[in-house]
């Protein structure tokens, strides 16, 4: 499906959605310390969700004949990229991991990820999850009426470019009443190029970057994605409306 103008209405129900997406991942980020394994940060996201009326969107998601997912969340530890499956991993002071979480409510989805720190991490992988993070906002930036895609995928890129590996193969995408929409937003891009930004469109940015190479491969699982190089990755995205306001993040408690 791709990418629809949303009514009024509709978009306060994505709001709705986004903040019940920001209280959980709240809730997420302070249970993250050494030796919390992902059935535990699961189990806290399944029951977060459900007390606020809202369903887990990635549960059973078994898109192009994958088998169904079984997780509220995507729980991917250090080389793990995306779409990891929580698990018995248990977290280790100085890792990373990233979290990804999908909320329906009231059959709008909201979908927002971070990449946090285990304890005390080194250096090279506080920079990483830094300048992750700051390209998520400098696309945000630039979602806004009348630009096109490409100012936005460029201005993500442009945070990465020399420093980092830039992923190719997945990145952003539209949202709504699907969780995944057309259209597909590269993390790298040329400014004034592809779709013209409209006022009623929302858009799941999500920069990925790596400190290695960009090279990716999927497990035998058939979901988790990590670096082929074991390099540290990183995860941010939030859900945004393009609005005549400018960009107005969804995924947020306030």
């Amino acid at each position: 499906m791709s990418v629809e103008l949303k009514s009024a209405a509709e978009l306060e129900l994505m709001r709705q959605s986004g903040r019940i997406n920001a209280q959980v991942r709240a809730l997420l980020m302070e249970a993250i310390r050494p030796g919390v394994d992902g059935f535990e940060l699961d189990r806290l996201a399944k029951a977060a969700i459900a007390e606020r009326g809202a369903e887990p969107t990635f549960v059973g998601y078994a898109p192009g004949g994958k088998p169904p997912y079984p997780g509220a969340i995507c729980y991917s530890v250090n080389e793990e990229l995306v779409h990891g499956i929580p698990g018995e991993r248990v977290l280790q002071e100085g890792d990373i991991v990233s979290v990804d979480l999908g909320v329906t409510y009231r059959g709008y989805v909201s979908d927002a990820a971070f990449t946090a720190a285990v304890g005390t991490t080194v250096a090279e992988a506080d920079a990483l999850m830094d300048a992750t993070r700051r390209a998520l906002w400098a696309g945000i930036e630039a979602a806004r009426v009348g630009n096109r895609l490409g100012d936005v995928s460029s201005a993500i890129g442009a945070v990465a470019e020399g420093k980092y590996g830039i992923v190719r193969g997945y990145g952003g995408h539209g949202v709504g009443r699907k969780m995944h929409m057309e259209p597909h937003i590269p993390n790298h891009g040329r400014p004034g190029t592809g779709l013209r930004l409209m006022a009623g469109m929302v858009l799941a940015l999500e920069p990925m970057f790596s400190i290695g190479g960009a090279e990716t491969e999927e497990t035998d699982d058939h979901w988790t994605v990590v670096m082929s190089d074991g390099s540290l990755s990183a995860h941010f995205e939030e859900t945004v409306a393009i609005t005549e306001n400018g960009p107005e993040v969804l995924t947020r408690t306030d």
